[in-house]
């Protein structure tokens, strides 16, 4: 379906008369299927040189660029960390601290995209979590396939890198570490505790089960039994007292049966997960498990909605009504009802909207419940923290400008001219400024003659 809808897009484009870019893992893993002929590609490790690809696309050319980037015949984790971009929230920092995996699952076809291990520098990583925090950025994220096996392709490991972190992270700020598999984490799970009870780390931890069926794990070739995964939860629930744990289920794997998908329900049952990604499975083209014989729709329909109700028979957070928590207030909810922020163990809490809270540490007290969050009442007379230690970038401002780059980037250097009448009754377009500029010697490439600002504003180019 998803493919299907790809290439409807595509078709839709084309028939308008738009250039059509595609991007990420799929058309990497796929770049042969009929619905990408004639697009132009860019592969996951290639992103920074999207304007090329723009460009040539805009010239009525078809780009490809999926290779790996690699140094001295070594490859890199990805793009550079350092390039200039735009966050989707000002006051949080996203880092991708490695690329691929070193596992083979045999359901998953991001292997297939990213390939093997590539992990970054840790000097690189301290460097992008310094800048971040004196852009204004309160709360980082950290993330990748699986983050518990970063380094291991350079000669480190994941708490080495955690604790050199910690090191920049101002007081109040704090760092949400991402997926970790099993067999990665357990031979840290001494250093991890302490690095979790960590006053700057929110004490949370996804870590995918996928299945309490040794046998089903083995055909996944998750590499850990259940027993591992138990053993990794247990010690760190007792040494990181409430620690949250979340973790992600496949129902109707092939070759699950019906006491495997019981032992599941038990495993959920016993350790209710506050939080449970719940995935039906479905056969990725070209890989191992999409050639075993599969369980009917039917049972994997069904399964998977048994595995959901039982999942909101239990609420995890009616005991901390009454409590009085620290919560980082950080975004908007959906709604637009109330603030977003979240406690020590990475629980969501609704606050009220008031401009004063947003970026900032507050006290509240617990007054309700629900499935996914609490709300809290900010305490009277209680202290405001700010832990940005400058003011947050506006949104939509760009990340990683030096003073020279945002003075060129800046609106009042790009002057209005009269658009030719071929584009469609529109009446300005921003020309840019010479290549001759010192802008252009700094990343090392420009914009098009005529920038149409129907493809967004010259910053979205970066």
């Amino acid at each position: 379906d998803s493919l299907q809808r790809h290439f409807d897009c595509g078709l839709k484009a084309q028939e308008e008369d738009k250039k059509v870019v595609l991007a990420g893992c799929v058309p990497q893993a796929q770049p042969r299927q009929d619905y990408l002929k004639g697009l132009s590609i860019i592969g996951v490790q290639q992103i920074d040189r999207v304007v090329e690809v723009v460009e040539e696309t805009i010239k009525g050319h078809s780009v490809r660029l999926l290779g790996q980037k690699k140094s001295n015949g070594k490859r890199l984790g990805g793009a550079r960390l350092d390039l200039p971009k735009i966050r989707k929230n000002p006051l949080i920092e996203i880092i991708s601290i490695n690329t691929g995996c070193l596992n083979a699952c045999t359901y998953c076809k991001t292997k297939h995209a990213r390939g093997n291990l590539a992990s970054y520098p840790i000097d690189e990583l301290v460097d992008r979590a310094k800048q971040s925090f004196q852009e204004g950025v309160c709360e980082i994220w950290l993330t990748s396939e699986d983050t518990g096996a970063y380094g291991r392709d350079i000669g480190t490991d994941l708490p080495t890198l955690l604790w050199k972190l910690v090191e920049v992270i101002p007081e109040g700020a704090m760092l949400r570490l991402g997926m970790t598999n099993p067999p990665y984490i357990l031979e840290h799970l001494e250093e991890m505790a302490k690095i979790l009870n960590h006053p700057r780390v929110y004490a949370f931890l996804h870590i995918p089960v996928q299945s309490a069926s040794d046998s089903v794990l083995m055909e996944m070739k998750r590499e850990y039994c259940v027993a591992d995964f138990k053993r990794v939860v247990d010690f760190l629930k007792e040494k990181v007292p409430g620690l949250t744990i979340a973790t992600d289920i496949i129902c109707g794997f092939p070759g699950e049966t019906d006491q495997d998908f019981q032992d599941t329900l038990k495993l959920v049952e016993d350790y209710k997960f506050p939080s449970l990604f719940i995935n039906q499975f479905y056969p990725r083209p070209g890989t191992p498990a999409a050639k075993i014989q599969q369980v009917p729709a039917h049972v994997k329909k069904q399964r998977t909605k048994d595995l959901s109700q039982l999942f909101h028979s239990y609420n995890p957070y009616d005991h901390k009504i009454g409590e009085r928590q620290q919560v980082l207030v950080t975004e908007e909810s959906f709604d637009s009802k109330f603030y977003v922020a979240h406690n020590q163990f990475y629980e969501q809490v609704l606050v009220p909207k008031n401009p004063m809270f947003m970026g900032k540490m507050v006290e509240v007290d617990i007054y309700e419940s629900g499935k996914h969050f609490m709300k809290g009442q900010p305490v009277s007379n209680a202290k405001v923290y700010t832990p940005s230690i400058s003011k947050p970038l506006a949104k939509g401002e760009v990340s990683g400008l030096t003073e020279l780059m945002a003075s060129i980037l800046h609106p009042s250097n790009f002057h209005k001219t009269k658009r030719t009448q071929e584009l469609k009754g529109t009446s300005e377009f921003y020309q840019p400024i010479p290549n001759s500029h010192p802008f252009f010697n700094i990343l090392g490439m420009g914009f098009t003659k005529e920038f149409d600002t129907s493809l967004g504003n010259p910053c979205s180019f970066l």
